[in-house]
């Protein structure tokens, strides 16, 4: 079921915010160049997959984790659409193609070793990474990965379509804060 919702809402998601997509596009052309940011990320199964968000760093920033991110790195814009979400829009894209799910363990990073184990040990890979879920919206982020990786595991095994309702609509009423860079917490 929770498959079928993804595929509605990101199909939805995509169409309707097609032209905010588009705004965005073109203000983030402006702004760094490059307004698409595509990086590695382990999926499900910690099979590589191409996450898509928009550019919220400048091009040349480092491909390190958000918490070891210089703050000076993030272009004005960035800022902007870091506070809205509105840099996670396009990953609906990678919830349409089954990647990801709205719900789920924020992606990591290859070279995040201790989170990658920790989420082995706990059965978290064997799950769909998602754009949003319990520790987002409990302000938990990557710079604790035995923490993260337990609320992530804990999340997992509670998960219900009402879980899911939930921590989609804590994200759009301004719940967590996601990733933390540091200086911005």
């Amino acid at each position: 079921m929770i498959r079928f919702l993804d595929i509605v809402f990101s199909l939805v998601g995509l169409l309707i915010g097609f032209p905010i997509l588009l705004l965005l596009f073109i203000i983030g052309i402006f702004d760094t160049g490059a307004p698409l940011f595509l990086q590695e990320r382990v999926g499900k199964g910690k099979r590589p997959f191409t996450l898509v968000k928009f550019r919220t760093m400048k091009v040349n920033t480092s491909s390190v984790a958000s918490h070891l991110a210089s703050i000076t790195s993030i272009t004005r814009l960035g800022r902007l659409l870091r506070k809205t979400k509105l840099d996670e829009l396009p990953q609906l894209w990678n919830v349409l193609k089954g990647e990801m799910s709205l719900v789920g363990p924020r992606p990591s990073l290859f070279n995040q070793e201790d989170l990658i184990r920790e989420r082995e040990i706990r059965g978290v890979l064997s799950a769909r990474p998602g754009i949003t879920g319990l520790a987002q919206v409990s302000d938990i982020d990557m710079s604790t990965p035995v923490l993260l990786a337990e609320t992530d595991a804990k999340m997992l095994a509670s998960l219900t379509i009402s879980a899911y309702f939930r921590y989609i609509l804590m994200t759009f009423t301004g719940k967590g804060v996601g990733d933390r860079v540091p200086g911005k917490n």
